[in-house]
């Protein structure tokens, strides 16, 4: 039998020969000393008449008597007809379908997402779904498990964070089904099931005196030109932050007798192609940025190029000139355009198309998509005047387009 003496002289007798030696404990239990001063464990057995070796680890990680423990743990499979072999590498399997290991390797592949964005979602699941959930082979998983997880969440009333980890566990479950490792996504089987939370407005400021002031606030910025110019497109074309800070200038034609933006499908929230009639001003603005930028980014982040800017920093600029987050915030520029264009009497089907907003009624969404682009080219050239008479604060005023002209 081994002892440590033993096993620390074999050590250093097979490095001093330089070749590899053998080391026998009891019941097919071995030390493999190599010339490199390696202590490796072994075990040899007898399964189906055919002779067989696993590795039980390396000493000193792992002690003598540690390996005498495993090694007594693969007799007893082998009395119960197992192959330890065998064994391991199901277990090894499963680990790889487990569901921490699949959200793992999905996030390894969201190579498009800020740095801040991967590491919201690692923590997210790090915190709510590995304790609970991580070890589990995802095809396993039900819904009532999963649900359970999620009430941990809301018990502590983190009711939005419960329903953007449902919403991030969807996109695990669907990357599990893409790689076979799972027949059907579980969370649409939750819908309804977690606590409703009260939509919030984003923080704007809609008197038309103190958008004047944030107008010129904007102009005055002082900092990075992606960034500058950023801060005075937002108000003109109010898309939501992700669709302006990933714009590209292959979706620009600036030169057209109708210069359009067009952001494809893949940006959108709602997963349709969305167009942006510009503005006389709008295309002002982008033929200056366009002298500066020689990339494929509109609005490029600060330490590459070859990435969009965060989508924190138009809400930085907007605290570094004094707007603190219940003020206004860059997804409140839909906010601002949304109040007042109301207000100052376009038809509200104009308004909600230009937003983006989902139209649930397919016939009446189908002939918005082809009717309406003429309409909104107007309202978006008058709301760039407007915002002008705004900035320059001369009591100018948008006249509106009559109701009974702008829709049937």
């Amino acid at each position: 039998m081994l002892n440590d003496t033993a096993i620390k002289a074999a050590i250093r007798a097979a490095q001093t020969a330089q070749k590899p030696i053998k080391r026998f404990d009891q019941g097919g239990l071995f030390l493999l000393a190599t010339a490199n001063g390696a202590g490796l464990w072994r075990f040899k057995y007898q399964f189906d008449g055919r002779e067989k070796l696993i590795g039980l680890g390396k000493f000193p990680d792992v002690s003598l008597k540690q390996a005498r423990d495993r090694r007594d743990d693969a007799r007893k499979l082998v009395a119960d007809d197992i192959d330890p072999s065998a064994e391991r590498q199901a277990v090894k399997a499963a680990r790889a379908d487990s569901v921490e290991a699949i959200a793992r390797e999905w996030l390894t592949k969201q190579v498009d997402l800020e740095p801040d964005t991967i590491k919201a979602h690692t923590q997210r699941l790090k915190d709510y779904i590995y304790p609970y959930l991580g070890k589990r082979p995802i095809g396993t998983v039900e819904a009532p498990d999963l649900l359970a997880a999620l009430r941990r969440i809301e018990h502590k009333a983190l009711h939005d964070t419960a329903r953007r980890t449902l919403s991030l566990c969807g996109r695990v479950w669907r990357y599990a089904i893409a790689t076979g490792r799972a027949k059907r996504d579980i969370t649409p089987d939750l819908q309804g099931a977690l606590t409703s939370v009260e939509s919030k407005n984003h923080a704007a400021i809609i008197e038309p005196k103190g958008v004047g002031e944030l107008l010129r606030a904007l102009d005055g910025y002082v900092g990075q030109p992606s960034v500058c110019y950023a801060l005075k497109f937002a108000p003109m074309v109010f898309v939501r932050p992700v669709e302006l800070r990933t714009a590209e200038w292959s979706h620009f034609d600036l030169d057209a007798a109708e210069p359009t933006w067009r952001i494809p499908k893949e940006i959108m929230k709602m997963r349709d192609p969305h167009v942006v009639p510009l503005a006389r001003q709008a295309v002002e603005l982008l033929r200056e940025l366009r002298t500066l930028s020689t990339g494929r980014l509109l609005f490029p982040g600060l330490r590459t190029a070859a990435r969009p800017m965060s989508e924190n920093t138009v809400n930085a600029a907007l605290r570094r000139l004094g707007y603190s987050g219940e003020m206004q915030t860059g997804h409140g520029f839909r906010t601002i355009a949304s109040t007042m264009l109301n207000e100052l009497g376009w038809h509200p089907d104009l308004i909600e198309l230009q937003l983006s907003h989902q139209e649930r009624n397919k016939v009446r969404a189908a002939y918005n998509k082809a009717q309406r682009l003429p309409e909104r080219r107007k309202m978006m050239q008058a709301w760039a005047d407007h915002l002008d008479a705004l900035r320059a604060d001369d009591g100018r005023k948008v006249v509106p387009i009559k109701r009974a002209a702008a829709a049937t």
